[in-house]
């Protein structure tokens, strides 16, 4: 199915920076990824694709996606001096340019970053007006805005476990709007991408984080909030 945008979409966000492509939308793939990664990263290594490789710098792109990293919101004055906010925060950072990858869409943007020993590897798309697509996270392929909450399960791939997890969100009276689940492989690691209607409790959270096939469960509530 086409994904639809409405007219707020298309003016996009209140925002800093010359275009909501090239920052806003930057902003929110880097925010995803500090969800994602608890925080944020002590080193990063950033690859720009097509389009984005031949603009990230004049654009600001660079400093949008640093941003990001630092949880900062698409209207936060400080983006505009986002690397010397890293450098306060120890965040070490590198940037690389691909300009020639047919294969991806002309705002393509990967994230390699780790903190504490732990990584995440993640690819978004940033689409115009500030609408982004996560389009892959830690190998796994994905296709979520980040504009709904966003709960992403890394589990065994038990059967009945989809069955499982929503019906523990439907006690929440949570309303899945999108589902997508990517595996490596039959009967091996499997990882659900939840997007819904509303939040869900802190407990729920912990009693799917302490079930033994369940080995991760990061939990993004809109990203503009």
């Amino acid at each position: 199915m086409a994904e639809k945008s409405s007219i707020f979409d298309m003016i996009g966000p209140v925002m800093i920076g010359p275009s909501s492509s090239h920052t806003a939308g930057v902003v929110r793939i880097g925010r995803v990824a500090y969800k994602i990664l608890g925080g944020t990263p002590e080193k990063a290594d950033i690859t720009f694709y097509n389009s984005f490789a031949r603009t990230y710098e004049g654009h600001g792109s660079d400093r949008a996606v640093i941003a990001g990293l630092l949880n900062f919101k698409t209207d936060d004055t400080r983006i505009k001096n986002s690397f010397d906010h890293a450098e306060k925060n120890h965040l070490e950072f590198t940037f690389k340019s691909v300009g020639n990858a047919s294969t991806m869409h002309p705002n393509t943007v990967k994230l390699h970053l780790e903190r504490e020993g732990q990584m995440v590897d993640l690819t978004g798309v940033s689409r115009g007006g500030g609408v982004i697509s996560i389009t892959e996270v830690n190998g796994f392929p994905s296709n979520f805005s980040a504009n709904l909450h966003t709960m992403i399960i890394l589990a065994e791939d038990k059967k009945g476990s989809i069955s499982f997890i929503s019906s523990i969100i439907a006690h929440d009276e949570c309303n899945i709007a999108n589902m997508i689940v990517s595996r490596k492989g039959k009967h091996q690691l499997a990882c659900q991408f939840i997007e819904m209607d509303s939040g869900v409790r802190p407990i729920t959270l912990e009693y799917l984080k302490s079930l033994p096939w369940i080995k991760d469960v990061n939990y993004i509530p809109d990203i503009d909030q």
